[in-house]
């Protein structure tokens, strides 16, 4: 199962603080998905406004980057530029 991390705020608005989480999904979208089931909401926050972290690359358009057993994905603020 791969490691979750979700922003603190995040953790405490959706999933009762809790901010590390192991789940078992093939890509960021059915990891978001499953997210989604347990933590109702919590999908369409992660979806629009945060970054993702596999592994230690950050992805801004993450969906359908695959995700390994043993990777580690943290759900990261989005960088704005400007």
């Amino acid at each position: 199962m791969a490691k979750v991390v979700l922003q603190r705020e995040v953790a405490r608005d959706f999933a009762n603080g809790e901010a590390e989480l192991e789940i078992l999904a093939d890509d960021v979208r059915q990891l978001i998905n499953k997210l989604d089931l347990k933590f109702p909401g919590i999908g369409e926050r992660l979806r629009d406004r945060t970054a993702v972290a596999i592994d230690g690359e950050i992805f801004q358009d993450p969906l359908l980057q695959p995700i390994h057993e043993n990777s580690e994905v943290y759900f990261l603020p989005m960088i704005e530029g400007g």
